[in-house]
C-alpha cells in the first residue's frame, strides 16, 4: 500500500515521503496515528504545497542553528575531578554533567543530544559531539583535570 507520510517517522521515513508499507502497517498504525495517509491525486498535490512552504522555513531554522553550532565548536569545558594512578577518575564525567556546564553557559541543550557513548572515565581533553539540527552537529572541548586538592592530599601522604 502506498502512503504519504505527515510526520518524520523513525525507521521508516521522513515527513512528506512517499512509501510503499504492508497494508496492516498503514491500516493499523501509520492512518490511525495521523502520520500518513493514502497517495490519492489530490493528497499529492497537498502535500507538495506543504514541502515547499516547510523547504522555506527549514531553511531558515538550519540558518539560525547554523549560528548555534558556530557558537558551541568555541566552547571548552573543564571539569575537576579526583583520579588515582593512570589518570583514572573517581566517577565520571557524564552527558548530564555536560548539560548542566553547558545550561551555566546558556545553552540549552537536551541531554539526548549529547552524543557520548559511554562516560568519561579518564584525565584528558576530549572532543564530544553535540546534535545540534537533524545531521548537524557541533564539537565541544571537554577537558577533565586533577583536582587541586587531590596533589594537596599526594603531597601530605608522601610525608
Amino acid at each position: 500500500m502506498k502512503v504519504i507520510l505527515l510526520e518524520n517517522v523513525e525507521k521508516v521515513g521522513r515527513k512528506g515521503d512517499i512509501l510503499e508499507v504492508a497494508p496492516g502497517f498503514a491500516r493499523n498504525y501509520l492512518i490511525p496515528r495521523r502520520l500518513a495517509m493514502e497517495v490519492t491525486p489530490a493528497n499529492i498535490k497537498m502535500v507538495e504545497m506543504q514541502q515547499k512552504a516547510l523547504k522555506k522555513k527549514l531553511e531558515k531554522e538550519r540558518l539560525t542553528y547554523q549560528e548555534l553550532i558556530k557558537k558551541l565548536n568555541e566552547v571548552t569545558l573543564t571539569f575537576y575531578r579526583r583520579s588515582i594512578e593512570k589518570d583514572v577518575i573517581f566517577g565520571s564525567v557524564s552527558a548530564s554533567d555536560i548539560q548542566e556546564e553547558l545550561a551555566k553557559l546558556g545553552f540549552e541543550i537536551d541531554k539526548k543530544k549529547i552524543i557520548l557513548d559511554e562516560p568519561i572515565k579518564r584525565l584528558g581533553t576530549f572532543t564530544v559531539p553535540i546534535k545540534v539540527y537533524h545531521e548537524d552537529r557541533a564539537e565541544i572541548k571537554v577537558i577533565v583535570e586533577k583536582e587541586a586538592q587531590d596533589k594537596a592530599g599526594q603531597e601530605e601522604e608522601k610525608i
